[in-house]
């Protein structure tokens, strides 16, 4: 009995070894979530990010993306993520709006005067910072943006003029900035999850939404909306969301690697994005049947201009970037 006990109790101590041993050398699994198609910029961004997480860190971490909204919609996604039950996810700044108010800014209509600007206020790495981290208290801060290009309207009709937007109802991404600013050109807006949008169209709950154009061709919103129309209202970023208790948690090296990774892939991303933007024009035009029609942009700038006091008035939060974009933009007048 004794040499019985002394076995079992060796092969559990074993087994205890085995098992320790086991969890210390098992990867840690990292899962990326978005709402894009495998051959999109921001996809292509992240797998750049998988290559240098893994080939630097490939002994502890194995990155997983989960493209096409496969673990939820955005906003389920952020949340998420806010739990630890996803790594990262990327997101628009209209789905942290309700985290902190200081991205509303990025919903405002024509806050950009050229993609110049854009650009240069989006890669000041070091004056995004604070904003990255004002999430940190709701469990997620942001390692990097992606550029989502320019935001104009698509739909069943034709919108030459802020009045054909009239009796339309045009899907927005949920944030209340959104809402005002589509409601404010004349539309009604119906918020939803971007991943509804294209039954949403094509069973005429909708007429159409406003986005870049890859919604066409990567999402095919071009087989259900046959009008794409150049009015320019937004410029809005995405944003690589990381949760973060993981990221407060990770040693020193390791995070130097993911931000790395993370801005390796706004590199990849933004190098991608114009050649994929003319790839899905071309797409569009030449297979769905997609009209582009160029407008007046003054127009329909005409139809908000009252949008953007109305939201600095009511949201004092977002003065201090606004106003830096001010200054961005006078750098680059005249070059729309």
């Amino acid at each position: 009995m004794k040499r019985m006990k002394k076995i079992l109790s060796g092969l559990f101590v074993f087994a205890l070894a085995m098992l320790l041993t086991g969890c210390s050398s098992e990867k840690r699994i990292i899962r990326i979530a978005h709402a894009q198609s495998e051959t999109h910029p921001e996809h292509l961004g992240l797998l750049k990010f998988k290559e240098i997480v893994e080939d630097k860190l490939g002994d502890k971490y194995e990155v997983q993306i989960y493209p096409n909204e496969l673990l939820g919609s955005a906003q389920k996604a952020i949340e998420l993520t806010q739990t630890g039950a996803i790594d990262f996810v990327v997101a628009g700044t209209a789905n942290l709006e309700t985290f902190a108010d200081v991205y509303e800014v990025f919903s405002m209509p024509y806050l950009f005067t050229s993609e110049e600007a854009y650009h240069e206020v989006m890669n000041d790495t070091d004056y995004m910072q604070p904003i990255y981290h004002s999430t940190d208290e709701s469990g997620f801060r942001v390692l990097t943006w992606y550029n989502a290009g320019t935001r104009n309207f698509y739909s069943t009709k034709r919108i030459e003029t802020p009045e054909d937007l009239k009796g339309q109802k045009i899907r927005v991404q949920q944030s209340p900035a959104s809402v005002n600013m589509v409601n404010a050109f004349g539309a009604a807006a119906s918020p939803m999850s971007f991943g509804e949008v294209y039954t949403a169209i094509q069973q005429g709950v909708i007429h159409g939404a406003e986005n870049n154009e890859l919604a066409l061709t990567n999402n095919k919103h071009g087989e259900v909306a046959k009008y794409y129309s150049y009015n320019r209202h937004q410029m809005v970023p995405d944003m690589l969301v990381g949760n973060a208790k993981l990221l407060n948690d990770m040693p020193q090296e390791d995070l130097d690697v993911f931000m790395e990774a993370a801005l390796a892939s706004t590199e990849v991303e933004t190098a991608e994005w114009d050649k994929a933007v003319q790839e899905a024009k071309d797409y569009a035009q030449n297979v769905q049947g997609v009209e582009f029609i160029d407008v007046d942009v003054q127009k329909f700038k005409d139809a908000v201009k009252d949008v953007q006091a109305e939201m600095l008035a009511a949201n004092p939060s977002i003065q201090d970037l606004y106003d830096h974009i001010q200054t961005i933009n006078a750098k680059y007048e005249g070059k729309e």
